[in-house]
């Protein structure tokens, strides 16, 4: 017997969007989960939009006061995808009136909200899943077992890396992102994060770093109406850019391995180029979230001159068996965000966790606070244990 699970989405942008239509998905491609998501309620402020997501998706409801969907006893789910700034006051919120959250990274402004999310989600005995998506693909997956198993020998040293161009004109709006107060960090948050959780999802935690931040694009134009994603705008008044553009930082994990975290939101001429070579003492294993379903691999006796092998994953690799019947047939980004949400559901269902946690997400917090911290220092800083 299925059950059914009232859902809210909260926040109704792309990505707002995304989790709507991951919740959808789950169905066709794990039918033996134990829970159906059903699409009660959302709420967006921006007047109109929740009302078309509800038209085109089916929502029973609709709000501009995501206050709304705490009161709700049809809501036992809730997805958050509002702006960085209000991640802390309604993932705590939900989770106090017995939601179970589902939270887009970087889950607020810093380690503190963070951390007040995952202590809110443990104290009220519910469940929360944070939306590292990369590491659901089913090639990292697979690399990081190769690593684990010792195929590529000791971890050496490896890169991680995320470059868009996202925020690369110059007529990009000054939207919240850019602004310390309501977006927090600028890269680190959006792109660095998800390095942060890839290093450690890969290689373990890191001990201590060194970083170095930049704006490279100091003003943009205020929007003079709402925006969504990475709109344009010209003509408005002009204000500062209050976060980085770019980060770059050599790590030092706990295993002894060196890493080098490199991430960019104005790289003309990349898109989503994100990814990363890892280097041990008998091979190597590398990864391009462009050609998602392949995994570059070294290995063997031959040390000097050894090889890169090419390969395809299939249903044998993660959760890719879910989606497609062979290797090589391709997957795509929201496949990954089904998968989370799978994972999210599946943890309400048997009351464990399963996939990225909150805890997860405070632990990639600490690492940028401390790329922060030796950014502004200019040395050195060691990341606290979280």
């Amino acid at each position: 017997m299925v059950d059914s699970l009232g859902v809210a989405v909260i926040g109704f942008g792309w990505m707002g969007r995304v989790h709507t239509q991951a919740y959808a998905r789950v169905p066709h491609h794990y039918p033996e989960l134990g829970l159906r998501p059903t699409l009660v309620a959302v709420a967006e402020e921006v007047p109109g939009r929740a009302e078309e997501a509800a038209a085109q998706f089916g929502f029973a409801s609709t709000t501009r006061d995501w206050r709304d969907i705490a009161g709700d006893p049809r809501v036992r789910a809730v997805s958050i995808t509002a702006p960085n700034f209000l991640h802390r006051e309604i993932g705590v919120a939900m989770a106090a009136a017995g939601k179970h959250i589902w939270i887009e990274k970087p889950v607020g402004l810093g380690t503190a909200d963070a951390r007040a999310v995952a202590d809110a989600v443990a104290g009220a005995g519910v469940r929360g899943a944070v939306g590292f998506n990369y590491r659901n693909a089913p090639a990292v997956e697979t690399a990081r077992a190769l690593i684990a198993s010792g195929e590529i020998g000791r971890v050496t040293h490896a890169r991680v890396r995320l470059f868009s161009d996202y925020a690369a004109h110059p007529e990009g709006a000054l939207t919240w992102r850019y602004e310390k107060e309501r977006g927090g960090s600028g890269v680190l948050g959006d792109l660095a994060s998800h390095g942060a959780d890839l290093a450690r999802f890969l290689l373990g935690p890191v001990e201590s770093l060194t970083a170095d931040t930049a704006v490279f694009i100091p003003e943009r134009a205020r929007p003079t109406g709402a925006t969504a994603g990475h709109a344009r705008a010209t003509g408005g008044e002009l204000g500062p850019v209050e976060n980085e553009d770019y980060v770059n930082c050599l790590l030092r994990f706990a295993s002894g391995a060196r890493g080098v975290l490199e991430a960019c939101r104005v790289s003309v001429g990349e898109q989503n180029n994100y990814g990363f070579e890892v280097h041990g003492t008998e091979g190597a294993v590398l990864w391009d979230f462009r050609r998602m379903n392949e995994l570059g691999v070294s290995r063997g006796p031959g040390y000097q001159d050894q090889p890169v092998s090419t390969v395809y994953v299939g249903p044998g690799a993660g959760e890719y068996g879910a989606f497609q019947p062979g290797a090589a047939n391709g997957m795509g980004y929201d496949d990954l965000k089904v998968i989370e949400a799978h994972r999210f559901l599946r943890s309400i269902a048997e009351g464990r966790p399963c996939g990225a946690t909150l805890q997860d997400a405070v632990r990639s917090a600490a690492v940028l606070e401390a790329m922060v911290r030796s950014a502004e220092s200019g040395g050195w800083v060691s990341v606290p244990d979280a």
